[in-house]
């Protein structure tokens, strides 16, 4: 004979009261029942749960770990019977996404105009923003994000594969010559797209099993993505950036990829939200939207 859910929160409600009779009047049922079904519990199982004295109950080793172990399952069953009948939910009221500047403008405010024509009930509110931000203290319901995700305590869906090139324009890549090697780079005149204040970045290439790290240098730097794209095109030197900014660039020619047969670490896209639980049919119906458009 199996347990049931209704054993499981029957022991979970006893733990929390530490009292049979009290347990009894929460369910409606005598104490020689709610006793009866202790023991009958107790009998299957082949161990002892609780402890009993003449007005309290204290829990065994055993009677411990089958708490644990009954309040993760009813929890586990109250988020799956919330997922299922929150599908059958509208998605609506006010949704507050965080995105980066550049990539907020160009790619994300057209998916949120394609996004509010779907789901009108949805009002969707953009915040774009290159700093790092705390999506629980910030109230924001999704952040939108490349690379690695700022706190591995959010959770997380991947958008898009994103890889990253070195890339340089032919003029320079004429007038200076091609690296042939990674520490070839700290000799070359690089563009920094800058995320604090370091006087220099480190570029982590690698090639099979080794990774090299470059310390790498350059004249010109800015903490705008499109700003140092547009001095990689002038010819002022070898840029780091994702293959979603350099697509069309590397297409026409206009840029040209440095050491091929290194990878580096990838700028993947993900949206990324405070919890799985409890997920609401407006962040839900957003974050397929997404995932949709940028797989077509």
């Amino acid at each position: 004979m199996k347990s049931d859910t209704s054993e499981l929160g029957f022991f979970v409600l006893l733990a929390k009261l530490g009292s049979l009779s009290a347990t009894a009047r929460e369910l409606a049922i005598t104490p020689p029942a709610a006793t009866k079904r202790l023991m009958l519990m107790e009998q299957r199982l082949g161990v002892r749960l609780v402890n009993r004295t003449t007005r309290r109950v204290s829990l065994t080793s055993e009677g411990e770990t089958y708490l644990a172990q009954a309040t993760q399952i009813l929890a586990d069953i109250r988020a799956m019977e919330e997922s299922v009948s929150s599908s059958r939910a509208a998605p609506k009221g006010l949704l507050r996404v965080n995105a980066t500047l550049g990539f907020g403008r160009t790619a994300i405010a057209p998916l949120v105009s394609a996004f509010a024509q779907a789901y009108p009930e949805v009002d969707v509110q953009l915040q774009l923003t290159d700093r790092a931000i705390n999506l629980v203290e910030e109230a924001y319901d999704l952040g939108i994000r490349f690379g690695e995700l700022p706190d591995t305590r959010l959770s997380a869906r991947k958008i898009m594969s994103n890889r990253r090139f070195l890339c340089a324009s032919p003029a320079y890549l004429k007038r200076a010559g091609a690296p042939a090697a990674p520490q070839d780079l700290a000799q070359h005149r690089c563009i920094l797209h800058r995320q604090n204040d370091d006087a220099y970045a480190t570029w982590r290439l690698s090639k099979g099993r080794k990774t090299e790290s470059v310390k790498v240098r350059g004249g010109l730097s800015s903490n705008d993505g499109d700003v140092v794209l547009g001095w990689a095109l002038d010819g002022h030197g070898i840029l780091l950036r994702s293959e979603w900014d350099l697509a069309k660039y590397l297409d026409s020619g206009r840029l040209q990829v440095v050491l091929p047969d290194y990878a580096l670490p990838s700028a993947d896209l993900y949206a990324y939200y405070p919890s799985r639980q409890h997920q609401p049919a407006k962040l839900r119906a957003f974050i397929d939207f997404l995932a949709a458009q940028f797989k077509s």
